[in-house]
């Protein structure tokens, strides 16, 4: 566990003043890490730390000296545009850099003239993914997405006896990630209804987001050699927002016996941001079990994972019609839910995910799998609040949705606050939906 020091003050300010501001989801007690350049430019990617509405350049601040020995050397990937490197230098590394660039960005700090020429607007900047990602499982967490979705289904058997007792998951396609803004193409699948004699290729007719998590690897371990559940964390580097995108129809037709696999293969959208294990430390809660549900069993138990291995986050969603976004309306919420649901913790992801000796290695990234509420109206995806496409959701401006149409914008968000601690967030992860082009 990571305990709370001086870059985690609810008080402390930065000399950068759009920081300060209380809704900012970048305040220095943040500095998520991120890969980007000028907008419309040509120029090497690079890595930066979000501060208020500014990027941090690395590259330039590290040409500006004065950082020391150790810290110059922290500062030496991430100066190459490369977030990997760093990546795989450990926790150690990461929590050392964070709390130099806390003290450099702090009020009254004297390296304020040195690094004001360092940042940029992040409005005038575009982003990339914030490393080479190599491998892509996803996970199944979510008890509620997934007691909904059975019980639409299946309403006399809604989850499966595993469940409770197995961290489900399944390797993704890692090729087709992409960063907020990328637009996502509407994909082609076979189509089979009930009365169909014949499926068809077609595309999909029921196009939906889920609202995810996603973990990504600092450092690897090797193959044949697990990651015990107390070590689990020291191997996770940062948290995005992941926008698992899903052809419900493709997904029907295809998924048995082996599960998903173009229904979820054509796009999967993450934040630019990496909101460390640092920034999150102060919004930890207990990891509980209710007493009638089966306990973890010892692999994935341990004493600080109960204690706090869950993480009090508030997720959204929000759609954009093309209507709205012609007449300026901005996105409009659909549901609200908390990351301290999901039935399995990060450490637990990881531990099982190695437990048999797979090795992962860094930019690896874990989702969490859709996280909705408990509550009526937390679905997580459009099947759910949608109940299946039974009952479309009336916006308002009176346009109704059961799945998303072309030129559909979908946008995640998520944030941390609690008395006694800086709020931080996690930007923003948005696509819209481009129409499909069928073959010739």
């Amino acid at each position: 566990m990571i305990a709370l020091d001086a870059t985690h003050d609810p008080a402390r300010r930065s000399w950068v003043e759009t920081a300060n501001d209380p809704a900012s989801d970048f305040p220095i007690q943040n500095l998520p890490f991120g890969r980007f350049r000028p907008a419309g430019s040509a120029q090497p990617w690079r890595i930066g730390a979000a501060i208020g509405d500014q990027v941090l350049d690395l590259r330039l601040a590290r040409e500006q000296g004065g950082w020391g020995r150790v810290a110059s050397a922290w500062l030496e990937p991430l100066a190459e545009g490369e977030l990997a490197p760093f990546m795989a230098l450990g926790a150690g590394a990461r929590r050392g850099l964070r709390a130099v660039l806390a003290m450099a960005l702090g009020e009254g700090s004297e390296r304020r003239a040195a690094l004001q020429a360092c940042l940029v607007p992040q409005a005038a900047v575009e982003y990339a993914l914030p490393c080479r990602i190599g491998d892509y499982t996803d996970f199944y967490t979510g008890i509620h997405h997934a007691t909904a979705v059975r019980k639409l289904f299946r309403p006399d058997n809604p989850l499966l006896p595993n469940y409770p007792w197995v961290p489900i998951g399944y390797h993704g396609r890692a090729s087709s990630i992409v960063v907020d803004g990328t637009p996502v193409r509407r994909p082609l699948g076979q189509l089979k209804g009930p009365d169909d004699a014949v499926p068809r290729l077609a595309p999909t007719q029921r196009l939906d987001h889920e609202l995810e998590l996603g973990f990504l690897i600092g450092t690897g371990n090797a193959q044949g050699e697990p990651i015990a559940i107390g070590e689990a964390e020291a191997h996770w580097f940062g948290t995005v927002l992941l926008n698992d995108w899903s052809a419900r129809d493709v997904q029907a037709w295809e998924y048995q016996p082996l599960g998903p696999f173009l229904s979820k293969n054509f796009a999967t959208t993450i934040s630019p941001w990496v909101v460390t294990p640092e920034a999150l430390a102060p919004f930890r809660v207990p990891f509980e079990r209710a007493a009638d549900q089966p306990q973890p069993l010892p692999y994935l138990d341990s004493p600080a994972n109960r204690a706090g291995g869950a993480f009090d986050i508030v997720l959204e969603v929000g759609l954009q019609t093309a209507a709205m976004r012609e007449a300026g309306v901005p996105h409009q919420r659909l549901m609200q839910s908390n990351f301290r649901d999901s039935y399995w913790t990060i450490a637990q992801l990881i531990t099982h995910h190695t437990i048999g000796g797979c090795n992962l290695g860094s930019g690896d990234l874990l989702g969490s799998g859709t996280q909705s509420g408990p509550g009526a109206g937390q679905g997580g995806s459009l099947l759910e609040l949608s109940e299946g496409g039974r009952k479309p959701i009336t916006l308002a401006n009176g346009e109704t949705r059961t799945f998303l149409l072309d030129g559909d914008s979908i946008e995640l968000r998520a944030h941390c606050a609690r008395p006694g601690a800086r709020r931080i967030g996690f930007g923003r992860c948005e696509g819209h939906v481009l129409a499909a082009v069928m073959p010739a």
